[in-house]
């Protein structure tokens, strides 16, 4: 596999920062999304999943539901919401670092 075509440009803290932000928001964002989608799978396992938002609109359920499907559901969820937690935790460091930067940086760049 060959290396990425990296572009020799060399920026300035106050380009970088805003990026480095952006970043950590879009991935916070996309956690946002799967955190979404776990609960979706449990609405749609129980029975409460609906097309429309204010809960009005048609409901979604499978046929039968077994204990042992909502157990593997509830592992499922479980594990997905400890990467996510992971992850997030992750993000703060990052953000935190990024903050530390700002507060280290001479206010005279």
């Amino acid at each position: 596999m060959s290396q990425a075509a990296i572009p020799n440009h060399t920026m300035t803290l106050d380009q970088t920062v805003p990026l480095l932000l952006a970043s950590i928001a879009q991935e916070e964002f996309a956690l946002a999304y799967i955190m979404n989608a776990e609960a979706e799978r449990s609405q749609f396992l129980v029975g409460t999943l609906t097309t429309k938002a204010d809960g009005a609109g048609a409901s979604f359920s499978p046929t039968a539901v077994s204990l042992s499907d909502l157990l593997a559901l509830n592992a499922s969820v479980r594990k997905t919401l400890q990467d996510v937690i992971n992850k997030d935790m992750l993000l703060n460091y990052r953000f935190e670092n990024v903050l530390n930067l700002i507060q280290a940086t001479p206010k005279n760049r």
